[in-house]
């Protein structure tokens, strides 16, 4: 089954425009990519990062080089662009200096990809991220009745692509952690020079206990034995490679509002269950709360993010545990969202109508969530 995705890549590629596509591994970037490269009319060139000839190329910083490389296409596409050194220098002498031509990158890291592409691109490249399945893609291919129909399915395994096209739990359990254990560390491990593996699987496994959560970084260090500023320098790895999401606590008017706390939520429900190794229905949980708070967080953070809804995103909270789960601040208001998968009928905390007497308030729940994120 081909499952649909939102962006069509015809809609992105500039001429003399760099296009970077980042996300996480395996959620379809290469797919994406070639799908669009197999209807385009335009003579294209496909390579990748992996090919040690093409990075000593890209990374030459060699116009002659990398003109002959580049010399009668009329897009040029790197896969794994985060593996060439210089890649942004490259791609920079080529969009300068070969009239007409459109690149294409993709990159599983963003931490490194960005940081070589950031200042030599600037005003040259456009960039769109891909995450795993959105429920709003999902809506081209099952009615309504039919994504609620999944939705336990989706609260325990997941939405990357060959996750969802899997026929069998066993085979959806088994690539889940393959996932975990060969790819979801592997960038850091390798540009970043990370040692043990396993403490940063013992950190993913704290974060995933305490899902909507407020996480404290002294804690964490303490239960694994380590600095908690290598805490933090790891969390932001963690978000740089698409794994883990960071929400800040918002805080204006009230001096007992909680603002230093972070949240963090899993780009993935399946790869939350997999660091776990929990994959039992969502009847048989005792983290259910999490979980959909988790999902809805995700599928709601993937639609501003394909529809273009431009917000500030935090959650509300009090030290007297007054608290909304998601605050999205955009067009001047304040918009609060509480996720509830068992009390559906949760009223707004007095608290913050009486502070925020202009916001809005509305729970989410399983049914009606899919208005909020489709």
């Amino acid at each position: 089954m081909k499952l649909p995705r939102h962006y069509k890549l015809e809609k992105h590629i500039k001429q003399n425009k760099v296009l970077i596509i980042f996300g996480p591994r395996q959620v379809g970037k290469t797919t994406l990519l070639k799908d669009y490269l197999a209807t385009s009319n335009l003579k294209y060139k496909l390579d990748s990062g992996d090919n040690i000839e093409t990075r000593q190329i890209l990374g030459s910083q060699d116009f002659t080089i990398l003109k002959e490389y580049a010399q009668g296409y009329n897009i040029l596409a790197i896969d794994e662009a985060q593996k060439i050194p210089n890649i942004g220098t490259g791609l920079k002498i080529l969009i300068d200096q070969i009239p007409g031509i459109s690149i294409i990158a993709t990159g599983s890291s963003s931490f490194e990809l960005a940081g070589q592409v950031g200042e030599p691109l600037t005003g040259r490249k456009n960039t769109i991220t891909l995450y795993p399945i959105a429920q709003l893609e999902l809506v081209e291919i099952y009615n309504p009745s039919e994504l609620r129909a999944q939705l336990d399915e989706r609260l325990i395994f997941g939405n990357y692509p060959e996750i969802i096209t899997s026929k069998t739990k066993q085979e959806k359990m088994r690539l889940l952690e393959e996932l975990v254990h060969s790819y979801l560390l592997k960038d850091i491990l390798e540009l970043e020079r990370v040692k043990s593996s396993k403490i940063l699987l013992d950190l993913l496994r704290l974060l995933a206990f305490q899902v909507g959560n407020e996480v404290s970084l002294s804690e964490i260090a303490q239960k694994l034995g380590i600095d908690y500023k290598t805490v933090g320098r790891y969390l932001d790895l963690f978000e740089k490679a698409f794994v883990i999401c960071n929400v800040r606590g918002y805080s204006k008017n009230l001096r007992n509002e909680i603002s230093r706390k972070s949240k963090y939520y899993f780009f993935d429900n399946g790869i939350l269950n997999a660091i776990i190794s929990n994959f039992n229905p969502i009847n048989l949980r005792n983290d259910q709360g999490g979980l959909w708070e988790n999902f809805v967080f995700m599928e709601r953070l993937k639609k501003r993010a394909y529809k273009e809804i431009f917000a500030n995103q935090y959650f509300w909270r009090t030290h007297t545990q007054k608290e909304v789960d998601l605050v999205e601040e955009r067009e001047g208001k304040l918009f609060g969202y509480e996720f509830k998968w068992g009390n559906t009928t949760a009223k707004a905390p007095k608290l913050w109508l009486n502070t925020y007497p202009e916001a809005s308030y509305e729970v989410i729940n399983p049914q009606n969530y899919l208005p909020f994120v489709l």
